[in-house]
């Protein structure tokens, strides 16, 4: 009896450890959910071959949302992890949350099924939970300028979002302009816009911008420069040891990575950390007992230069 006492509490209280580091969700402007932090996965071909058990390892740490692309070159990887942790019962195809991207070349209206399509067999998955528009700038295969409006790639989202290929629609690289252009034109308005944000980029207006309209900003490059960019001179701060963001992770018993992923979503943005090795997986997700004052974000926010890691 004593026994079986003890694997009861034991099971009860890995069930609220997995609870409680499961990331909760916000709603979108379709009525969609959307968990509040994601899993990053551009990275080098070496990252692609790790990718199948980095799903697994996320999963398990509590990540529910995955962000991929079709550029990434890595969906096959990322849809063989998804049916490794749904086969072992981890979790359902439904409390995951999956976004992947329609390239630049891809942009003219009756490319945009076909793109999504081959995405899906890639991933080897119904539906996505979120189609982006990777960015506003068309190009042929070749790299060179395409003369595409985005409002046109826009009519195909739509239809891909119709045919129930995608549960919802968004942007990613879009301005003021263009986000405002989106919405003057557009049937289904975008539940999300993805843009590099991180504390020497901090981008204020365009975050602000896009949460009144209503469209939820996940944030790539979460860590900034923070992490070393070796084919970037001259890289601003904040760095990992920097004494501000130190004494944030004292304070929260945290460590400064920590300090800016929680600084990103208190920002109502979603942060993208990617990493392949387990430890760290966890490391970025554990952030979800404690929150940022607003003059602590506001310390964070005095780091900006303006200066991001992508042009």
């Amino acid at each position: 009896m004593l026994v079986l006492l003890l694997v009861s509490v034991i099971l009860v209280c890995c069930c609220q450890v997995l609870v409680a580091v499961e990331a909760p969700r916000i709603e979108m402007n379709d009525g969609n959910k959307i968990p509040i932090i994601a899993l990053g996965t551009y990275g080098s071909a070496q990252d692609v071959q790790r990718m199948r058990q980095t799903v697994t390892w996320a999963v398990e740490a509590g990540y529910r949302h995955i962000d991929t692309a079709s550029i990434y070159k890595n969906e096959e990887q990322i849809g063989q992890g998804i049916k490794d942790v749904v086969n072992k019962g981890l979790v359902k195809r439904e409390n995951l949350f999956i976004t992947t991207k329609l390239w630049n070349d891809r942009h003219d209206r009756e490319q945009v099924v076909p793109a999504l399509k081959e995405s899906l067999a890639n991933l080897d998955l119904d539906y996505v939970d979120l189609y982006l528009i990777h960015s506003p700038n068309a190009t042929y295969e070749d790299g060179t300028p395409a003369n595409v409006d985005y409002l046109e790639t826009w009519r195909g989202m739509e239809e891909a979002k119709a045919l129930g290929l995608t549960k919802s629609i968004g942007v990613s690289n879009f301005n003021v302009e263009q986000v405002n252009r989106l919405f003057a034109n557009s049937k289904v308005k975008p539940a999300v816009n993805q843009i590099e944000v991180h504390p020497s980029l901090t981008q204020e207006p365009l975050v602000s911008h896009n949460q009144k309209l209503g469209v939820v900003v996940m944030a790539y490059s979460p860590f900034g420069f923070l992490v070393n960019r070796d084919n970037i001179a001259d890289a601003p701060p904040p760095k990992v040891d920097d004494p501000t963001l130190l004494k944030m992770a004292s304070k929260y018993g945290k460590t400064t990575g920590q300090i800016v992923l929680r600084y990103l979503i208190d920002r109502g943005t979603i942060p993208i950390p990617k990493s392949t090795n387990k430890n760290r997986l966890q490391q970025n997700i554990d952030i979800l007992d404690f929150e940022l004052t607003p003059e602590e974000i506001h310390t964070i926010n005095k780091f900006n230069m303006n200066r991001g890691v992508f042009n």
